[in-house]
């Protein structure tokens, strides 16, 4: 039972509801369309002048080179362990005193990524040891076949800059790996620090 000391409000649905008519009803509808007639319209020439993209966008991987031209990837999979996707599957080897690809003891011999499940959270990114895994601003990853979506190592690589040797090749003479860490190294190869007199 109601309580009669209680004040009643009124409720929505109480007394006649007024009606508006069907043709202002339309014409709140194409409020929006009628707004945009009268705005200067904004032209992209897409895709064959694309906009401008922001610097610390996410897009398409890289496997980033030294610069000799050896490799920063290692195969240690941690990006592979980081993704919260499972999208990258690495296998490492081990590197040769013939065939090097990397400073180190370890290189990527295959490297894959599936962009089918990738979410582009930059996770494998910081999981690199190295800075070998970056992302660059590319954008343009849409495809009719899936297949071409899983990107392999050679289609990740960086071009080849100028003063670059297309790996495998030795270490910069009379340099260890932990030159190549410490960024010792430039293309005409082990950059020859000062000496510094310590005596004084």
């Amino acid at each position: 039972m109601a309580n009669p000391d209680r004040p009643t409000s009124q409720r929505a649905d109480s007394g006649p509801r007024r009606r508006r008519p069907k043709f202002l009803s339309s014409l709140a509808g194409f409020g929006v369309t009628f707004g945009a007639m009268f705005k200067r319209p904004i032209t992209e020439s897409y895709p064959e002048n694309p906009g401008p993209v922001k610097p610390r966008y996410h897009g398409r991987h890289q496997l980033n080179r030294y610069a000799d031209g050896l490799e920063k990837c290692i195969g240690c999979e941690l990006c592979a362990w980081a993704c919260p996707a499972d999208a990258i599957y690495v296998e490492g080897a081990d590197n040769t005193e013939e065939q090097r690809f990397s400073p180190g003891e370890r290189y990527g011999r295959v490297y894959q990524i599936n962009y089918l499940r990738c979410i582009g959270c930059g996770l494998c990114v910081e999981a690199c040891p190295t800075r070998s895994l970056t992302m660059t601003n590319h954008y343009e990853m849409a495809d009719d076949n899936r297949a071409d979506l899983i990107l392999e190592k050679h289609q990740l690589l960086a071009p080849l800059q100028e003063g670059m040797t297309p790996a495998p090749h030795p270490r910069a003479e009379g340099s260890t790996d932990a030159d190549y860490y410490r960024g010792n190294i430039t293309s005409e190869g082990l950059r020859k620090l000062p000496i510094t007199d310590v005596s004084k």
